[in-house]
């Protein structure tokens, strides 16, 4: 039995997932204004490209996250780079703030998307970055393993 997709739009940062190693992730509400959610939710553009978390005054805020304006709004809409606020228990806040000042260490949206009761969610993670061999390595894998699977579903006949 296939499971049900939901019709709400998940979008990915496949190019951050890429580049750093997940150490922790953190699912976190978002502060979006009317024309954002309605733009989601018409499953419009959404860019992670150079987006990252930076805490400040014991509050997290998301920078650089691309959500294309809602071409029908009727009031102006917002600034699609404006910096948005995310919600996290305090505890949460004080752990990726004491985690991200150790070196190499920083924190960047993983994946935007609808709950099951319609609110806007991001997945963040506080991350490393990878170095060229591991990449590299990982991408070696994904090959071997695609490859066995092939071999696999030729010698299996139905």
């Amino acid at each position: 039995m296939k499971k049900e997709e939901s019709s709400t739009p998940r979008y990915v940062n496949k190019e951050g997932l890429h580049e750093h190693e997940i150490i922790e992730t953190y699912q976190a509400g978002i502060a979006l204004l009317g024309p954002e959610i309605k733009s989601l939710r018409n499953k419009q553009t959404v860019s992670f490209k150079d987006s990252f978390v930076r805490i400040e005054n014991q509050e997290a805020f998301l920078y650089n996250l691309y959500i294309a304006p809602y071409k029908y709004a009727t009031i102006k809409p917002p600034d699609p780079l404006r910096t948005k606020k995310l919600l996290l228990h305090k505890r949460e806040i004080l752990r990726l703030l004491g985690k991200s000042k150790e070196k190499g260490y920083t924190i960047i949206p993983i994946s935007l998307y609808f709950n099951k009761s319609g609110k806007a969610k991001v997945d963040i993670a506080l991350v490393k970055g990878k170095k060229l061999y591991d990449k590299r390595r990982e991408m070696k894998e994904k090959d071997l393993k695609r490859e066995i699977e092939r071999e696999y579903k030729g010698k299996v006949k139905l």
